[in-house]
């Protein structure tokens, strides 16, 4: 798929609306690593052993997949608008599942508005980071774009790279918090993030991006 097109994607939307699952499916492949970054970036640490966000993102497809004849919209905003709905609503039910059901003693809601809110939040941040590195995106289309470029970046990235990048710019963390999580001094979390910067530079000059 062209990545940067928004025509079409709404061209898949269209034929994928007419009966054409394999269009769907290529959709779903295309925002794969977004809504994966989007699960590694929300769900809690204590959840990390039990479902992994590969897990929450296949349940989504499949929810979607099931469920995509009552989508009622057309654009490609609206697409993404409806699966963070949808992987909202998983993520708040392994939530539910894994920590709030043990707790017994404490009585609180999984607020899906909020961690809607938190999402978008994160997405934005996302939008932001590497900005120096490439390009300004000049609307709403070309941030989403920029987004899903990066969230693909990062999917290729090490393990180490990936976390760090998460933590501080999905996190907003400091460098002595990041080191603390990853089991590194301050400074050596500082050079590890600046080597994962330099590796996403390096990925969208070859990519032709910058």
């Amino acid at each position: 798929m062209d990545t940067g097109s928004s025509c079409h994607v709404e061209q898949l939307l269209a034929r994928a609306r007419g009966g054409a699952s394999d269009c769907l499916g290529r959709l779903f492949q295309y925002y794969g690593n977004y809504l994966k970054l989007l699960v590694a970036t929300h769900i809690d640490e204590r959840l990390h052993a039990r479902c992994s966000p590969s897990d929450v993102v296949q349940e989504t497809y499949c929810d979607a997949h099931r469920d995509f004849a009552k989508f009622r919209g057309n654009t490609e905003g609206e697409f993404v608008a409806w699966l963070k709905a949808i992987l909202v609503n998983n993520m708040a039910r392994e939530v539910e599942k894994h920590i709030l059901a043990a707790k017994r003693d404490v009585r609180r809601e999984v607020r899906l508005d909020g961690m809607r809110e938190a999402m978008d939040r994160s997405a934005a941040r996302l939008e932001e980071a590497l900005a120096d590195s490439g390009p300004s995106p000049s609307s709403d289309v070309h941030h989403r774009e920029h987004t899903i470029m990066l969230a693909n970046c990062l999917a290729d990235l090490p393990p180490d790279y990936r976390r760090v990048l998460m933590l501080r710019h999905c996190e907003g963390l400091p460098f002595q918090e990041i080191g603390q999580r990853m089991g590194r001094s301050p400074g050596a979390a500082r050079m590890l993030w600046l080597r994962a910067i330099g590796r996403i530079r390096e990925r969208q000059i070859a990519g032709g991006t910058s």
